[in-house]
């Protein structure tokens, strides 16, 4: 295979996010195949034995078995590590297998993570459950309170792990700050980028060390596999998180990286149409609920901050009911056009109560401390039109007694 047109990186790195989104990681076959080739392989067949050991020994480039490269799975790390702005990037099975690996590869028995309180309900067990039990000690702070951050570093404090906007509570974290705190000493900041992707916000730019992704949500957008990936430096993706991906085999699915590929060709349009949707939406549902935590609102008190970072602000959003429990979900009973699913980043609109859902594997006393209530809903805005959705939230809302 070549790539395509004989580009090489060099000049690839050079075109702006969108046109990586679609010509990016392009290889192409003998046949000159416009759309990317699906290799459903396990494993290859060489010229020579010669040829197979010297691609073992690392000293010729080739594939030698789809656990560690397969050229569908190698076209998308190509392309998402472009419109990142990464040097290198590796796909995983899922978003959590991705944050799993971007923190296992470089953590042992006796290393210290700071991280932030906010975050979707599995990336807390691993903080909260999996890395103390191997002896890593974790920190959960507010991501919010850049001092914070500071106080909080240790000796051993390996690595700041957290993500902006945060499930579901939409905090946001100073990115340009915590990463550079983290570098000035020698900590590695993986940054959860799953809620804004590189069409929105590109935290590279702001000197973070690692951007880890559930692909799952926008990157594929229509809610049909799941996928994660991780990017950083060469030396980072290679050298560490490579040996630790190749032995315990969180790996890719071509096909499923193929699905992914595609989603990416109209993520840029997606993610920015579907953040208008939720911003208009957004203001309708500020006029008749306590509280919303939507960043592209002025009433978000972190705003200002959100548009300094962010070239857009997402279709996800939460807001909280007075009623808790009772009344969020007769509201989303109420409704008709959105559905109920625990997933985001859909082209359709999606709303979850995470308390029950998302969160549910957590402590009434962490879900508390973090913000997610009873009365919270987190809504996913999808592209239909927002007037229908808003018509939806309505007559759910008036059911309800709002």
């Amino acid at each position: 295979m070549k790539k395509d047109a004989g580009l090489n990186r060099s000049v690839t790195s050079k075109w702006r996010p969108a046109t990586q989104a679609v010509r990016g990681g392009t290889w192409r076959s003998e046949h000159g195949e416009t759309s990317e080739a699906l290799f459903l392989t396990s494993g290859y067949t060489y010229d020579d034995a010669e040829t197979v050991a010297a691609r073992f020994a690392g000293d010729e480039q080739g594939m030698t078995y789809s656990r560690l490269q397969n050229p569908t799975v190698a076209m998308l790390e190509e392309r998402i590590a472009l419109m990142e702005g990464a040097e290198a990037c590796r796909t995983q099975a899922t978003g959590m297998a991705a944050m799993t690996t971007a923190l296992l590869c470089q953590l042992e028995s006796g290393d210290h993570v700071v991280a932030g309180r906010a975050a979707f309900g599995s990336c807390r067990w691993l903080t909260d459950s999996l890395l103390p039990k191997w002896g890593i000690e974790t920190t959960t702070i507010d991501a919010r309170d850049n001092d914070a951050w500071k106080a909080s570093i240790r000796p051993n404090t390996k690595v700041f792990f957290f993500e902006t906007p945060a499930n579901p509570t939409m905090d946001i974290v100073d990115l340009e700050y915590v990463c550079g705190l983290a570098r000035e000493n020698g900590i590695t900041s993986v940054v959860d980028n799953a809620f804004a992707t590189a069409a929105l916000q590109r935290p590279l730019d702001f000197d973070a060390d690692v951007v880890a992704y559930s692909a799952t949500k926008l990157m594929e957008g229509q809610g049909r596999v799941l996928a994660g990936a991780v990017c950083g430096t060469e030396e980072f993706i290679n050298e560490t998180l490579l040996p630790f991906q190749r032995n315990t085999g969180p790996n890719l699915s071509p096909f499923n990286a193929w699905v992914v590929h595609r989603g990416l060709e109209t993520l840029d349009l997606r993610a920015h149409r579907q953040s208008e949707n939720a911003l208009t939406v957004g203001k309708f549902v500020e006029s008749r609920v306590p509280t919303i935590l939507h960043p592209g609102l002025a009433s978000h008190p972190q705003h200002a901050l959100a548009a300094k970072q962010m070239k857009g602000f997402g279709p996800i959003f939460s807001f909280i009911v007075d009623g808790g429990r009772q009344q969020a979900m007769g509201l989303i009973n109420a409704l008709e056009l959105i559905d109920i699913s625990n997933n985001i980043g859909d082209t359709r609109s999606l709303i979850t109560h995470p308390a029950s859902t998302t969160h549910a594997g957590m402590s009434e006393e962490a879900r508390d401390e973090m913000g997610v209530v009873e009365g919270m809903l987190r809504i996913n805005i999808g592209l239909e039109d927002p007037q229908d959705l808003i018509d939806d939230l309505d007559k759910a809302f008036k059911k309800v007694g709002l």
